[in-house]
């Protein structure tokens, strides 16, 4: 993109007409986050039990005493050699993000289907300190519409990201978001997929601060997992 190079008053003019759309996208950002908070919740009934370091725990264990959890569904196969590159990236975000969400009633962790001493191998390569869960036993993955059987995968599409998803395969990203009241009763209050994840690439907010942008050929093919750029 070639820009023109102004005088400082002409560059003045044009950041304020940009500022006017970026309060309009704030003002939006904020009617639809009031809509976020509004929708109707649904009960989980199904009993999730999922490997952790401290032994076999249900969803509800895994707030951790708070009233609210955030869940990444990472990419995380079982035989896989390690997790997706662009999870990774997601997850590169959350241990800061933990310090402050720990002190605001809400817990945040990271699901996979991959074993618990494979997620644990490639946590500690990686160096994060937030706690990653196995569902290998159950059916947590499947039931939330990040991972596939085989069957499903043949079929040319997938149920992901609330409708048909023509792209195919076993694994997909999401985050979702869970509530559990005094009586220990858990509810589903949130789910995103897609690009929906972007909430948690907050690198991808600085790059679009950027000269350049996010500056992609093609979508996130230049994502590394951290300890592997040159």
């Amino acid at each position: 993109m070639q820009h023109a190079v102004v005088s400082s008053n002409d560059w003045l003019i044009a950041r304020k007409a940009l500022l006017k759309a970026e309060k309009e996208l704030t003002r939006l950002r904020d009617k639809v986050a009031r809509e976020r908070l509004a929708l109707p919740w649904t009960r989980i009934n199904k009993n999730y039990v999922f490997d952790t370091p401290e032994g076999p725990r249900t969803l509800a264990d895994l707030f951790d005493g708070r009233s609210q959890l955030l869940v990444q569904h990472f990419m995380f196969a079982p035989g896989w050699k390690e997790g997706c590159p662009s999870c990774s990236y997601m997850a590169d975000h959350t241990d800061g993000m933990n310090k402050h969400l720990s002190h605001h009633d809400v817990t945040m962790i990271a699901v996979s289907r991959a074993p618990l001493a494979e997620l644990e191998r490639y946590r500690k390569r990686m160096g994060w300190q937030f706690k990653w869960v196995s569902s290998f036993d159950n059916d947590f993955n499947h039931d939330f519409r990040v991972s596939f059987t085989p069957e499903e995968v043949s079929s040319g599409d997938i149920d992901y990201n609330f409708g048909e998803w023509r792209e195919t395969g076993e694994e997909w990203p999401g985050v979702s978001a869970f509530y559990k009241n005094d009586a220990g009763e858990v509810f589903r209050t949130y789910s995103t997929y897609g690009r929906g994840v972007e909430v948690m690439m907050g690198t991808y907010d600085m790059l679009d601060l950027a000269p350049k942008g996010r500056n992609e050929a093609s979508g996130m093919d230049w994502v590394r997992r951290h300890d592997r750029y040159e």
